[in-house]
């Protein structure tokens, strides 16, 4: 894919994913142009603060554009060629700015990709769905999104699925000290948002006796008081010069991996990331984690809460066998290739099937 020209439109604040692609196509020998859609803030650590204006209007089925991703789109592409206008989660982005692109641009290519689930009403805008006819390929973590009756029924052309990955430069084994191990983790850790289940989940580990610690968005919403449960209310992160979040997943012993049910979720990218750190996930069973990762080898997973409990009880009490299922997930992510470069070669080689 060297030489490509490409304009990236995502939001590109270190927290999200959108950097880390952008750096894989680079590493790809593609040109590639940022163009984020989203305010870069140097305050962000892992949840955007959005206005009153801003939420009144996703209630109504608009994404406003704060940053004038429409106006900069036309003019960048007004300065020079492309071959690509690449969009992550662009709900802000209008048909009317793709159609002028597309007419004065009779050969570009428009793509899209996300994480969420985009034929759930709550991830969409009015502006996505009048631009779906209008993207050559439309990428998601979401297989189900596939099929003919979810987006194609929707005006999208072709949907293309493709996985969860790990950035090599971030998701990798580091040796902790006591104090990050005493401030990070735990015997058992969650990083994630909340959701009912996933706090009364915490709470039953708690009561029988487990140490549980949990970082994310939300929890302020849980109620659940237990001594052997630590709710610390806000995300870890990593940062330029501190990967916490590397660090919380290498400090805990078991960490833990739920499927957001409002997302559908199949796998998550905590799902991929925690393998790569070298931290052993025990995560909910689902077709996507075992296809991913061969169970009882290379991660663990549980389908109820007595079948959890078991799974923490036994791999608390088997240090050896918890380290080399660890050890063999992080092999899988890594002889697997399941890293943003290839996942982005993979995506680029479905636009340009030519240039493969």
């Amino acid at each position: 894919m060297s030489g490509l020209r490409v304009l990236a439109v995502a939001d590109l604040n270190f927290p999200e994913k959108g950097p880390m692609r952008l750096r894989a196509m680079a590493d790809l020998g593609v040109d590639a142009v940022p163009l984020s859609h989203t305010r870069i803030s140097r305050e962000r650590a892992g949840q955007q603060v959005f206005s009153l204006p801003y939420r009144v209007a996703h209630k109504l089925g608009y994404c406003l554009d704060t940053e004038g991703a429409n106006r900069k789109v036309a003019a960048l592409a007004a300065q020079r060629e492309f071959d690509l206008v690449w969009i992550e989660k662009g709900n802000m982005i209008h048909a009317k700015a793709l159609r002028l692109l597309r007419a004065s641009h009779p050969a570009i290519r428009i793509c899209w990709y996300s994480d969420d689930d985009m034929f759930l009403p709550h991830n969409q805008s009015r502006a996505f769905l009048e631009c779906l006819p209008h993207y050559d390929c439309v990428f998601t973590t979401k297989s189900r999104n596939r099929d003919p009756a979810e987006l194609p029924a929707l005006g999208a052309r072709r949907v293309v699925a493709v996985d969860k990955a790990f950035d090599p430069a971030q998701h990798h084994p580091i040796d902790v000290t006591a104090a990050e191990r005493e401030a990070l983790g735990s015997d058992v850790g969650f990083i994630g948002s909340y959701e009912r289940e996933r706090g009364d989940a915490m709470l039953f580990l708690a009561e029988k006796g487990i140490r549980v610690r949990v970082w994310g968005n939300g929890w302020d919403a849980c109620r659940h008081r237990h001594g052997n449960l630590a709710l610390e209310r806000r995300p870890v992160v990593n940062g330029a010069d501190d990967l916490r979040y590397t660090k919380a997943v290498c400090s805990t012993r078991v960490n833990l991996g739920f499927l957001r049910k409002v997302n559908r979720d199949e796998h998550t990218d905590r799902s991929v990331e925690i393998p790569a750190c070298g931290g052993f996930l025990l995560a909910e069973r689902s077709d996507d984690h075992r296809r991913l990762f061969a169970e009882g080898r290379e991660a663990e997973f549980f389908s109820s809460p007595a079948e959890l409990l078991e799974k923490v009880h036994f791999y608390l009490a088997n240090e050896e066998r918890r380290s080399a299922v660890a050890q063999a997930g992080r092999r899988r992510c890594v002889e697997g290739d399941y890293t943003h470069l290839n996942r982005v070669r993979f995506m680029l080689s479905q636009v340009f099937p030519e240039r493969s």
